[in-house]
Parts: structure tokens; sequence; C-alpha cells
């Protein structure tokens, strides 16, 4: 698909996109992790939902 741009404002558009502050390498995404991270958070709720329990009822 064409640039709906003018030249200039490509131009420009391409310097401020080459500027070091959006230059950062980024780590590769880790979906494992994620789960694991995700899956620690449910059941420590679990558990804290069950402490909870006890000490109401």
């Amino acid at each position: 698909m064409p640039s709906r741009l003018t030249p200039e404002d490509q131009q420009k558009v391409d310097q401020y996109l080459n500027l070091p502050q959006h230059q950062v390498e980024r780590q590769p995404f880790r979906p494992w992790r994620l789960l694991w991270i995700v899956l620690a958070i449910v059941v420590a709720l679990g558990i804290l939902s069950r402490l909870l329990s006890r000490l109401v009822l």
C-alpha cells in the first residue's frame, strides 16, 4: 500500500522513528513465563480466598 504522506512528511516521520528513544531493544516474548506468572497469581488468590473464608466462618 503506497504511503499517503507527502515525501516531506514521510521524511519527518522517518526521522522521528529513527531517534534513539525509539530504538529500544525488546526482549523476546516468553509465553511460558507469562503462563507461570498467571498461574501463580491465580493459585495465590485462591489460597488467600480460602484463608479469608476460614477467618469469617
